[in-house]
């Protein structure tokens, strides 16, 4: 297993994170592989996540040096949460519910309304030093049984300050463990049975970030078409417009631009009206990958055009594969 500061040797200069610290994990992964399971050996399955300023946490460098950091959320597994409380902790993920079910329109027309029609949001005439963004996200990583049947992964609540040049600040906290399903659910906590007491009131650490590169997205057409590799399909584009959003303070004209854009990609489904994670009215598109069991979702503020909200699904059985709630997006001069 390679080690921070092999990795880090191998990386040098090009390494996003090598001004972090990372802290030594209280518990080995032996220890939590063995604690989830004496019996039989636990795989792990990762997704791509769009938020790409994530590579800079410690977390995440621990993610790529070794399955310690991978699996050290179990060390924070709350003993109550929603859900549930004691030996029963944790949140069933539940599709999010669709206006258009069965035999959706395509997107194409509904989406160029859309971009014809947004107004502005409450930063769109506002400045500061840097952007600010509040997201949760479920599902990377996720851990599953051995036969593939039960899975089980810790939300993760992120604030971000980042400057034009890419310093700035972020925070993370781990939240309750959450499940695609009931039999997962009772599987993980049978599993899971020893786990040790945390500190509720604990504040994290701010972590800062290092210099990086950004360049923000533009409204002209084909470069828009080009950031979002809209050419090879609305999966693909479905995970860069997760990723500017996560990443960038998207003006109005950008917003309008990349509906318009997502208009002319071949496949999305119009799913009107739904509500997302965090209880928000919105408007939504579906991609479903049949080949991959797959479904891509967006979730667009109807008046705005902001990206409230984005997920993946698995299709058979329908179950939720990963999520990203954008809870807060602004301009501001301020941290913390």
């Amino acid at each position: 297993m390679f080690g921070v500061e092999r990795t880090r040797g191998l990386l040098g200069t090009a390494d996003p994170a090598r001004a972090v610290a990372v802290a030594p994990p209280p518990v080995s992964a032996d220890e939590l592989i063995n604690r989830a399971d004496t019996a039989e050996r636990v795989t792990l399955r990762r997704h791509v996540r769009p938020t790409r300023r994530l590579v800079l946490t410690a977390g995440t460098l621990a993610v790529a040096v070794g399955a310690v950091g991978v699996l050290q959320p179990f060390e924070r597994f709350s003993p109550s949460g929603p859900g549930g409380s004691g030996s029963a902790a944790g949140t069933v993920l539940v599709p999010v519910s669709y206006q258009f079910d069965a035999n959706p329109p395509e997107a194409g027309p509904q989406l160029r309304a859309l971009a014809d029609t947004i107004k502005d949001t409450k930063y769109d005439h506002l400045g500061g030093r840097f952007m600010y963004h509040h997201t949760k996200v479920w599902g990377d990583p996720v851990m599953t049984s051995a036969d593939g049947r039960h899975h089980v992964a810790f939300a993760g609540e992120t604030k971000v300050w980042q400057a034009a040049d890419g310093t700035g600040s972020q925070l993370n906290r781990q939240l309750e463990p959450e499940y695609p399903d009931q039999g997962s659910r009772d599987y993980w906590q049978r599993k899971l049975d020893t786990r040790p007491a945390i500190d509720a009131s604990a504040v994290p650490a701010m972590i800062a970030l290092p210099p990086m590169e950004l360049t923000p997205p533009s409204a002209d057409p084909s470069r828009l078409r080009e950031l979002l590799k809209a050419e090879y399909g609305p999966g693909a584009a479905s995970k860069e417009v997760s990723g500017v959003y996560a990443q960038f303070v998207v003006p109005r004209a950008v917003r309008a631009e990349i509906l318009r854009v997502l208009a002319d990609v071949p496949g999305f489904r119009w799913r009107g009206q739904v509500t997302d994670r965090a209880g928000r009215s919105g408007v939504a598109v579906t991609f479903d990958d049949r080949e991959n069991d797959t479904q891509s979702l967006l979730i667009f503020d109807p008046t705005t055009g902001e990206l409230l909200a984005d997920e993946r699904l698995t299709l058979s059985p329908v179950r939720i594969s990963a999520y990203q709630v954008i809870l807060d997006a602004a301009w501001t001069d301020r941290v913390g």
